[in-house]
């Protein structure tokens, strides 16, 4: 019978921000795999946890991943950790997961700090629906289409960024999307923790020697096309709705939504229309 892969959360910052239930597997376990083992082990030593670590990290999961999978299929059970917050979030995880999907593996996650999460919660901005693209490419064609999505993206986005290149980052948001509200979380549950809300313009002169690890909000984009739709007379909102290729039932049940009516009340207005 194979054994169990752990998907273990760890703090961000705050030690005590572990869950009962990821210290008891990580005593319970035959193997740790760790991004940095150096790292691991100074959690490890504070929780008094001693098992044998394993270094699996972005440069060698390609090569380390099959090594583990064999340990697994033997009935091994591994806790998979990161140096901070949840596996496989801009961190390793999410190869081994698909192996181990591949060779029927049981896979548990054991949940805890994730960084996103945490900054999400505190920023004010709408949480009912959002959107997380980690890192940015550095490559400057793929940066640039990454923003061509941001400019439409009516969620509020979510993004991580390291310190040094946070001002860079603000510069490019005001270039491409605009002077738009944002929300940068620094340093979650440690104790330099701050919260620096307002327009991108306004924080950038706030960047000046600004250490610490960096989540990026930004207001989701109010002003959404069906929004503009709405300002439109009826007659408007149907030809545009009819360019864009929808039939007459799909178009007549957006007019009624906009503008708050019965769908029959619009039908009749276009009853004779094709």
């Amino acid at each position: 019978m194979s054994g169990t892969l752990y998907l273990v959360a760890t703090p961000i910052g705050n030690l005590e921000d572990i869950t009962l239930r990821a210290i008891r597997i990580l005593k319970e376990v035959d193997l740790i795999a760790a991004e940095d083992t150096r790292h691991s082990l100074k959690l490890l030593n504070h929780l008094e946890i001693s098992k044998p670590l394993f270094s699996y990290h972005r440069h060698n999961e390609d090569v380390k991943t099959d090594y583990l999978i064999d340990k697994l299929i033997n009935g091994e059970n591994i806790a998979l950790i990161t140096d901070a917050g949840t596996p496989a979030i801009s961190d390793p995880g999410e190869l081994i997961v698909k192996k181990a999907i591949e060779n029927n593996i049981n896979i548990v996650p054991i949940p805890g700090c994730c960084a996103l999460i945490n900054a999400l919660i505190c920023s004010g901005f709408d949480t009912k629906e959002f959107t997380f693209y980690g890192f940015l490419p550095l490559n400057k064609k793929l940066r640039a289409s990454k923003f061509e999505e941001l400019k439409k993206e009516k969620r509020t986005v979510i993004i991580y960024e390291a310190p040094h290149k946070i001002v860079s980052t603000l510069n490019d948001i005001h270039k491409n999307i605009g002077d738009v509200n944002i929300v940068l979380a620094k340093e979650i549950t440690k104790i330099h923790e701050s919260f620096l809300r307002g327009k991108v313009s306004e924080l950038i002169s706030q960047m000046e020697n600004i250490k610490g690890e960096m989540i990026i909000l930004i207001e989701g984009n109010q002003d959404s096309s069906e929004e503009k739709k709405e300002n439109l007379s009826i007659e408007e909102q149907y030809e545009l709705y009819r360019k864009e290729g929808l039939s007459k039932n799909e178009i007549i049940k957006k007019i009624a939504k906009n503008n708050g009516v019965k769908k029959n009340e619009i039908y009749m207005q276009f009853i004779d229309k094709e």
